[in-house]
């Protein structure tokens, strides 16, 4: 007898100050999901009182409310590095979006994003990849990659082991839980790992520590072109 296996729910913040946006965003995320779509459990509040919620690993940010802007992200980025966020935000803006998926975000969408669409990106981002369009993330390597290289002003930059196998990881889009998994240890030491990464390459975030290890060489044999996974990109 074969049984299904059931996914626990998502707790997915939603940051916005309008009221209809609310409620709209809601309403798409209480959508009964598709087969391979996850349950998704909609939590509505103020960005200190979500960012203090442990139980809450993912978060919608409306861009377009009036007072929230690339300052909440690079809060968000701050007190919860392990959390992974989606923007909305105006359409049309290409460095907004190269802005915005610097500072942390998974995935950009704009207010032209049907409900399909936002619960598509939604998915994708939960499974561990990120949403973008592609000519924007080659945009985004182009400029991280054109930044003065650190090599030339600073040791050779040596890691462990586990540091390489933690790294790797990271380039494929896993979570700090994900890692853990692979890896059999502790959650904990997975961030502890990540915070050395970032510190010995200088990076400020996930994405920034991942264009820095492929244009330093630190896992040789990995390039670019293999580090960005298959539903990483769209369109």
């Amino acid at each position: 007898m074969s049984t299904n296996q059931v996914t626990a729910p998502i707790r997915l913040g939603l940051l916005a100050d309008e009221p209809i946006r609310l409620q709209g965003l809601a309403s798409v995320l209480e959508k009964h999901p598709g087969v391979a779509s996850t349950e998704l459990v909609p939590v509505v509040g103020g960005l200190d009182e979500l960012l203090s919620t442990s139980s809450i690993e993912y978060l919608v940010v409306d861009l377009n409310s009036s007072s929230i802007g690339m300052e909440t992200l690079e809060t968000i980025r701050r007190k919860r590095p392990d959390l992974r966020f989606i923007v909305i935000g105006p359409e049309g803006d290409e460095k907004l979006v190269i802005d915005s998926i610097i500072a942390g975000a998974r995935a950009y969408l704009d207010l032209r994003a049907s409900p399909e669409t936002v619960r598509m990106a939604i998915d994708v981002v939960t499974s561990g990849s990120i949403w973008a369009p592609r000519r924007l993330l080659s945009k985004l390597i182009d400029r991280l990659l054109q930044a003065p290289n650190p090599s030339l002003a600073t040791p050779a930059i040596h890691l462990t082991d586990r540091e390489g196998e933690v790294l790797e990881l990271i380039l494929l889009a896993r979570s700090n839980r994900e890692i853990a998994h692979k890896l059999g240890i502790e959650e904990r030491t997975v961030k502890a790992h990540v915070g050395r990464l970032m510190r010995k390459t200088g990076a400020g975030n996930r994405v920034e520590l991942s264009i820095r290890a492929i244009s330093l060489s630190l896992l040789p044999g990995k390039s670019a072109a293999r580090q960005i996974p298959g539903s990483m990109a769209r369109q």
